[in-house]
């Protein structure tokens, strides 16, 4: 991938002092493609607002509803001049015209494959229903792109302890052969669990440019 366009190399941010930034309807849309940025993607309803929100300690961030696919927009957050969090519109939405879904399917792979800014990829699955086909496609653009994928195992809260253990390593077990570029880990934002990882993936990626994920 192309290194972003920036003279130096930032300090981690303070996710903590994350601002709305704008949204984009498509990538011609979007702020300067320099930088360090990386996006939260996900499946309608897995919890990519709500997991931004927890991470920033800000309810109020990113828009979060109980209706999947309101989030149809790609919304930036700055962290700072140079380093920004990216909300993608849930793929897979439900009740919205065929047409527009192709649309933000074909957004969606644009942004992933030519933004030169971006430096990893968040991917949200629901703990219950991880690695559905809309997943697999994701993972597809990411790893064709040469792009480090971090996935979060989110509503971990929902299982018990030793249960959301056990649909952690299954899920490793399956990526298994991309460990250079695939990481995984248990997230809960409702409980506020797994920001100490999250936030150090997210530190790599936003300070050094690139990362290669490992499952650990």
């Amino acid at each position: 991938m192309t290194e972003p366009e920036c003279p130096t190399l930032p300090a981690s941010p303070n996710y903590r002092g994350a601002q709305f930034l704008t949204s984009a309807a498509k990538l011609a849309q979007c702020p300067p493609d320099s930088g360090w940025e990386v996006a939260f993607a996900g499946r309608s309803n897995a919890g990519k607002s709500s997991a931004i929100n927890s991470l920033t300690n800000n309810k109020k961030l990113a828009k979060t509803s109980r209706t999947p696919g309101r989030t149809q927009l790609i919304n930036f957050f700055e962290l700072s001049d140079s380093q920004r969090l990216v909300d993608l519109p849930g793929y897979g939405f439900a009740k919205v015209p065929l047409a527009v879904k192709r649309e933000w399917t074909k957004q969606l792979e644009n942004y992933l494959q030519n933004r030169q800014c971006l430096r990893g990829l968040i991917l949200l699955m629901d703990i219950r229903h991880p690695l559905q086909p809309f997943d697999q496609q994701m993972l597809g653009w990411a790893l064709q792109a040469a792009m480090p994928v971090h996935i979060l195992l989110t509503k971990a809260d929902k299982l018990k302890r030793g249960a959301a253990g056990t649909a952690l390593l299954q899920v490793r077990a399956k990526l298994k052969d991309n460990t250079d570029l695939v990481s995984a880990q248990l997230f809960s934002a409702l409980k506020h669990e797994g920001h100490k990882e999250l936030m150090a993936v997210l530190d790599q990626w936003l300070t050094q440019g690139s990362a290669s994920g490992e499952l650990t």
